[in-house]
């Protein structure tokens, strides 16, 4: 219970994961497993058919039963929503008018979008876009594998709220806090 209460109060509300349209289970698993580890607690998931997020549980070691999904169909409509909600959207994108990735801040309330290793993300997605972001790559190949990338943005992003203290006390209200104890105890 105590490890519980701990993990739940590190949890990072305001930092959120988008996967638009990845299918593959592996790598869509392995992300999944580093949300976890970096304290994120929602995932929002982009997909249009009826298992929009196929997830391998050997992969992720359950770390998906600790996360909660919000899925959409379409991309506009999640974009649209997290907007509403206070986010800023950083799309991760290899074209010329990216930034790197450790120039955004990511103490703000903030949603990364990833795509599909095969596709990247939508030009829908980068219209909602407040910020297109890419990983350095000084090699042959283009990009990294999705749950790569996922690590290194995530884990930039912890190492600022580190720097800011976000990660000091719970960051959800008490209530929220107390609702998601109980559904985490029952897991």
């Amino acid at each position: 219970m105590a490890k519980v209460r701990r993990v739940l109060s590190l949890r990072q509300p305001d930092l959120r994961v988008v996967l638009e349209q990845v299918t593959n289970a592996h790598n869509a698993s392995a992300a999944l497993r580093t949300c976890d580890a970096a304290g994120i607690m929602h995932v929002d998931v982009i997909g249009s058919s009826e298992d929009p997020l196929p997830i391998n549980q050997a992969i992720t070691t359950r770390a998906d039963k600790w996360l909660n999904f919000h899925f959409y169909p379409k991309t506009k409509d999640c974009l649209l929503e997290l907007k509403k909600q206070g986010f800023k959207i950083a799309a991760t994108h290899l074209g010329p008018d990216a930034v790197f990735h450790t120039q955004v801040d990511y103490t703000q309330p903030l949603a990364v979008v990833f795509g599909s290793e095969s596709e990247g993300i939508s030009l829908e997605a980068l219209r909602y876009a407040d910020y297109k972001i890419k990983i350095p790559m000084f090699g042959m190949v283009q990009s990294l594998n999705l749950s790569v990338s996922v690590g290194i943005i995530l884990y930039e992003a912890l190492r600022q709220r580190l720097g800011k203290g976000l990660f000091e006390g719970p960051r959800l209200s008490p209530e929220e806090f107390e609702e998601y104890l109980d559904k985490w105890l029952d897991l």
